[in-house]
């Protein structure tokens, strides 16, 4: 069985930061790219940013120069640096990740969200 829980995620005045964590546990043998996506009320799911088990990253245009997604292989962990958030950063994060299991089965798995609100 594998998890992905989330934290981080608070209530933020406009110009301010947060850092989101996304740590995986359970049976797993490797962890390939990790994501963090997020859903405002009435908007569908987007994707935010992505990293490589290398390293290498990309981001959504409306996120580019202001946050950084970084990963800890070590803990099994993702990280997302928000700064300079704006109102329409206001939605629910996921993190999620495709997974080797023990089994060498490969899956993409999914955390329950945490909620990030950007308002004064």
């Amino acid at each position: 069985q594998v998890q992905l829980v989330e934290s981080g995620g608070d209530l933020v005045q406009p110009g301010g930061s947060l850092r989101l964590s996304c740590a995986a546990s359970g049976s797993i043998s490797s962890i390939n790219d990790m994501r963090w996506y997020r859903q405002a009320p009435g908007k569908q799911r987007e994707l935010v940013a992505s990293i490589t088990s290398g390293g290498s990253s990309n981001y959504a245009d409306s996120v580019k120069g202001r946050f950084t997604i970084s990963r800890d292989n070590a803990k099994n962990t993702v990280y997302l640096q928000m700064n300079s958030l704006k109102s329409e950063d206001t939605a629910v994060y996921y993190c999620n990740a495709d997974i080797y299991s023990r089994l060498r089965q490969l899956r993409r798995y999914w955390g329950q969200g945490t909620q990030v609100t950007v308002s004064s």
